[in-house]
Parts: C-alpha cells; sequence; structure tokens
C-alpha cells in the first residue's frame, strides 16, 4: 500500500473516534452510543450517577442528586459548576475536556475508565435535563 493510502486510512480511523472530535453534546453522545452499539438510556444514566460502584463516592457525592446547580468536591471543597448543558453552556463543549473528566471521574467512582455505553447514559441524562 502506498503511503498516502495509509495517511488515509489512518485519518478515517482518527475520525472513527467520534467523541475524540465532536465539539457538542449531541454530537459525543452520538459517538459515543456508536461506540456502544446500542441506544443510550437517560434512566440508566441518572441510576449510575446516583450509585455507589464499591468506592467512596457517587457522582452526585460532588454534582449533587440532580446535576443542574453548582456542586462541591468532597475532598477539597472547590465549587464544581453544573454539570448539566443546558446549565452550563460550556460542559460538553470540548470533546478532549468531557474525556480528560470522563477518566478522571470514572477513575474515582468506579476505579475504572467507564465504558462507552456508561458515557452515552450519562450523557443522555445530563443533556435530558432542562
Amino acid at each position: 500500500m502506498t503511503d498516502i493510502r495509509m495517511a488515509g486510512l489512518a485519518l478515517l480511523a482518527a475520525l472513527a473516534a467520534a467523541p475524540a472530535w465532536a465539539a457538542t453534546p449531541a454530537e459525543q453522545l452520538a459517538g459515543y452510543t456508536a461506540q456502544a452499539g446500542a441506544p443510550a438510556q437517560a434512566a440508566r444514566g441518572q441510576a449510575f450517577f446516583t450509585a455507589k460502584h464499591g468506592r467512596e463516592w457517587s457522582c452526585s457525592s460532588c454534582h449533587g442528586a440532580v446535576p443542574t446547580g453548582t456542586g462541591k468536591h468532597a475532598s477539597t471543597g472547590k465549587d464544581i459548576k453544573p454539570l448539566a448543558p443546558a446549565f452550563n453552556a460550556e460542559r460538553f463543549a470540548d470533546a478532549a475536556k468531557t474525556e480528560k473528566w470522563f477518566r478522571r471521574n470514572c477513575n474515582d467512582v468506579v476505579g475504572r475508565e467507564c465504558t462507552p455505553a456508561e458515557k452515552a447514559d450519562l450523557l443522555a441524562w445530563w443533556v435530558s435535563l432542562k
């Protein structure tokens, strides 16, 4: 295969990772849903958000039971801006930040990275909050 074809295939593979390039909550949700291979379920996202997963904290420990207001970090006490995009336009506007915070927070709450299905479910719930 020629170098040009290899470069083209590499570009297509990079573009297939939609959440890494998406710029809106809807685009990121579509990417996670495609990676999961199943529709996102907001109710499942809400249940995941409020449950403890064998660790000390749940997502709601810092973000509140309904993440439409300002939260407070459980250990540092720092304010956390609302998580729901309708209440904070900066949320999920940068895919790299989305991935960074999913990685950090899932590790704190679940002890591992969240799956694409878990991310899709969570994001589906957050987007539904108006």
